[in-house]
């Protein structure tokens, strides 16, 4: 890294929040080092991109959830990723919310969603699970649907048969990579709109599949 990118670097993080959080941005998936590139960690990849983009560091074990503050235009975040493993989020998240009093519409879920093709986003402000055993315990702990969430393409199965488990679970290629990286520009780009109450303008702008549209 040169001096001109630290100088960058230094430039473009944001100053340290202070005072709770106003929102809690979730990214979700499982921890520990066998799962880190697996299909079923795209909230993970995806939530780590915005916090490198708003200067964010994962600093703290809190809520059991890996957590970082973070603060984008004066409104302060706490970004968390939850280590309670895919099935169990909503420990975490329930948590969160309840030791900050905060609504489940300031709380913005990440997750992936296996029938979109790589890449592709859909933005919603809330609705059911969608078969989505996280997002179905956070809803369930919660007793709450309206959570705004960012449903992030993984890819279908190969096939009808290939087990579901073995699908999520096995690792992104390098071009999907490359291809979730580029989705994750767009996330952070959604998530200021999002946190400044314009979800129909992030919606409108920002759904849809890869620029390619090939990527599957």
């Amino acid at each position: 890294m040169s001096i001109f990118d630290l100088f960058k670097q230094i430039e473009s993080q944001q100053p340290t929040p202070t005072g709770p959080p106003q929102w809690l941005i979730v990214g979700l998936g499982n921890p520990g080092n066998q799962y880190e590139n697996t299909r079923h960690n795209a909230g993970f990849l995806t939530i780590d991109a915005f916090a490198r983009h708003c200067g964010a560091q994962w600093q703290k074990h809190q809520f059991r959830a890996h957590c970082a503050n973070a603060q984008w235009e004066g409104i302060r975040c706490l970004l968390m990723k939850p280590e309670t493993f895919m099935n169990l989020s909503g420990q975490s998240v329930q948590e969160a919310m309840q030791y900050y009093h905060i609504d489940p519409a300031h709380t913005l879920v990440l997750y992936d969603d296996i029938t979109l093709p790589v890449g592709g986003l859909r933005i919603r402000k809330k609705g059911s699970d969608g078969g989505h055993n996280g997002m179905k315990n956070i809803i369930y702990l919660s007793g709450a649907d309206t959570f705004p969430r960012i449903r992030i393409g993984i890819g279908k199965k190969p096939h009808p048969d290939y087990p579901l488990a073995d699908w999520v679970l096995s690792a992104f290629t390098e071009s999907e990579r490359n291809t979730l990286a580029e989705a994750a520009e767009r996330v952070n780009k959604a998530i200021p709109l999002i946190l400044k109450g314009n979800i129909d303008l992030a919606m409108s702008r920002y759904n849809g599949n890869p620029p390619t549209g090939d990527t599957q």
